[in-house]
């Protein structure tokens, strides 16, 4: 009697899963657009992918992501003391987490969730970035759980703007969630306000994509996708379960991490040397004010001389030389400001003649001196193309200084 096998096999009945077709991938599926896995954590299954940038990469022209970072190095105890947190100072750069988030809207509160969290640590030299992306909207705790596992060797926060959007808001995502906010005790570095410092008087955008173009000289693949398109594609998922057009976020969001690393390492650079790092005279003049207001007057004075040697605008001069002589008087070096205020007064510029005014009448005593210093002044305002305002600004203080001169003199 033949076995029940052979007797299926006899009507044509296929045994077995081995002939079976594989079932088709589905190209829709997040798995299928980007490499990741699913984790697992007390709260369920997070989605998460991985990038490893080499030790070697570069995020632009010259722009390694770690060479100038190190623990206890000097550019980090300056950028301590500009964030006014010393452990900053302290720390090993492992110890640094860099962050950001993509969120489903920019007005914030409890119906904004960040979808996609970009969050990066070195590791053996290398650049290991997470992805932490949110699925489903119900994944959204199993999602913050596997963030907190991944910051848990961490004691710093770098972020672009983090300080005032990304922190408060996932702070908020873990409150709800009643999951401790793992980032709660660390220092935290926003790079944000110091690009202002450092950039706004040369380039039109602090943004970070504008200073990754034109400080980084990184210019990003074709698969970029525009900020503001990133909410309405995730609205878009979730509508239709077709994660294809969230590559190009994927891409903007790891862009984003990795230039964060590389800017950090280019301003921990420029303060360490910065002679050799800086080419600009406008950028100078910016890391003199940053080292003035850290009360580091010494290096402030050389690096507004540095940036004075530069081309600048007639207007950008003037601040500078203002600024500079400012801090000469501080210092104590009159001579020095002397020396500026000659410079400036001979491109014509109203507040240095009377500033040697001032010097040669209360420093000096010398009456005849200051009378000339505001007889130039006078001369240099009808040549000034100023609006009436300021020119009647200048007109009041020059004809007050006159005439008190005019009665010291006894004339």
């Amino acid at each position: 009697m033949s076995s029940l096998s052979q007797k299926l096999k006899a009507l044509g009945v296929k045994v077995g899963a081995a002939d079976l077709p594989k079932p088709q991938k589905d190209e829709r599926a997040i798995e299928s657009v980007v490499r990741g896995e699913n984790l697992a954590t007390p709260r369920g299954d997070a989605f998460i992918a991985d990038k490893i940038f080499a030790a070697n990469y570069s995020h632009g022209e010259n722009a390694p992501l770690a060479s100038s970072l190190s623990a206890r190095s000097a550019p980090l105890a300056l950028l301590a003391e500009w964030a006014n947190d010393p452990r900053i100072a302290q720390l090993n750069l492992e110890q640094f987490a860099f962050l950001d988030t993509e969120t489903s809207g920019m007005a914030g509160g409890t119906g904004t969730y960040a979808f996609l969290i970009g969050a990066a640590r070195f590791q053996n030299g290398e650049f290991r970035l997470r992805q932490f992306f949110l699925r489903d909207p119900s994944e959204e705790p199993a999602l913050l759980e596997a963030l907190q596992q991944f910051l848990a060797p961490c004691e710093a926060l770098v972020t672009f703007n983090g300080k005032s959007f990304d922190a408060p808001l996932l702070r908020a995502r873990y409150a709800l969630h009643h999951i401790p906010v793992p980032f709660h005790t660390y220092a935290h570095l926003d790079l944000l306000p110091l690009a202002r410092r450092l950039w706004r008087d040369r380039l039109p955008s602090r943004a970070l994509k504008y200073l990754e173009e034109h400080v980084l000289r990184f210019t990003r693949a074709s698969e970029e996708v525009p900020g503001y398109e990133i909410p309405w594609l995730y609205f878009d998922y979730l509508r239709t379960q077709d994660a294809r057009p969230l590559g190009g976020v994927f891409y903007h969001n790891a862009m984003d991490v990795a230039a964060m690393a590389a800017l950090l390492n280019h301003i921990s650079a420029a303060l360490h040397d910065p002679y050799g790092r800086i080419q600009h005279g406008l950028d100078f003049i910016s890391l003199a004010k940053l080292f003035e207001d850290l009360k580091r007057f010494d290096e402030a004075a050389r690096l507004f001389e540095r940036g004075l040697e530069s081309a600048l605008s007639e207007s950008d001069f003037e601040a500078a030389v203002k600024r500079l002589s400012s801090l000469q008087k501080k210092r104590g070096d009159l001579s020095q400001a002397l020396h500026w205020w000659r410079q400036a007064a001979r491109r014509g510029h109203l507040y240095a003649h009377i500033e040697l005014a001032k010097y040669y009448e209360h420093q000096r005593r010398d009456i005849p001196a200051a009378v000339k210093w505001t007889q130039q002044a006078e001369e240099a305002l009808t040549r000034a193309d100023l609006p009436a305002y300021i020119r009647n600004h200048w007109r009041a203080e020059i004809a007050h200084r006159a005439e008190r001169l005019r009665r010291k003199a006894g004339v």
